[in-house]
């Protein structure tokens, strides 16, 4: 008798400390979702769609490759077919791994009418083309720390939407920047700036 009371009391114990941690673990969870500062994200999320836009701008569109599978068909025949290079997941996947080393190319940027903050990109594009520096007046070049924040928040976006990411700009979607940040995601739906340009 008294092992069965034993037992009923380990049981109980042990209903209630699983309830409290889930308690305590949707908390933590409901909380980091709340810290999230909505102009950094944001704006590292339209960042992410700017710089992949514009490298795939960069690609041929001429230029095609093979996707599919290399295997014989019963008939001997080969299945595959080709897709722009720009819309295969191996290229687009390349360049996501790499876009966010790109976020240092911006800064924050306080809109001199509205006073509005966001993340803007300040250095020309390495083209080589006459477009020149923006008016730096508006920047706020905080050092390596606002660099690092845009850049772990674009790191865990892409971690979070990778495939979406991939998804969205293998199928050529229009407006990708407001599809993944306000349709796939939520980091801009609070935004008053999600039709501008970056």
């Amino acid at each position: 008798m008294p092992d069965e009371m034993n037992g009923l009391r380990f049981t109980n114990m042990a209903s209630w400390i699983i309830q409290i941690a889930a308690v305590m673990l949707s908390l933590l969870i409901s909380h980091s979702h709340q810290k999230k500062d909505t102009v950094l994200y944001c704006s590292a999320c339209r960042a992410i769609a700017d710089e992949l836009s514009y490298s795939i701008s960069q690609v041929d569109p001429k230029k095609m490759v093979n996707v599919g599978s290399f295997r014989l068909n019963a008939d001997g025949t080969l299945k595959d077919k080709k897709v722009p290079l720009a819309q295969s997941e191996t290229y687009l996947s390349e360049l996501v791994e790499e876009v966010c080393s790109r976020m240092s190319d911006y800064a924050l940027y306080v809109d001199p009418d509205t006073q509005e903050k966001r993340y803007k990109r300040f250095a020309p594009r390495g083209n080589g083309g006459t477009e020149s520096f923006p008016d730096i007046k508006n920047f706020q070049f905080d050092g390596m720390d606002s660099s690092s924040a845009l850049k772990f928040a674009c790191e865990t976006i892409v971690e979070d939407l990778d495939d979406d990411i991939i998804s969205l700009f293998s199928r050529n979607t229009k407006n990708v920047a407001k599809e993944l940040c306000n349709g796939v995601s939520d980091y801009c739906k609070d935004a008053k700036h999600t039709n501008e340009e970056l």
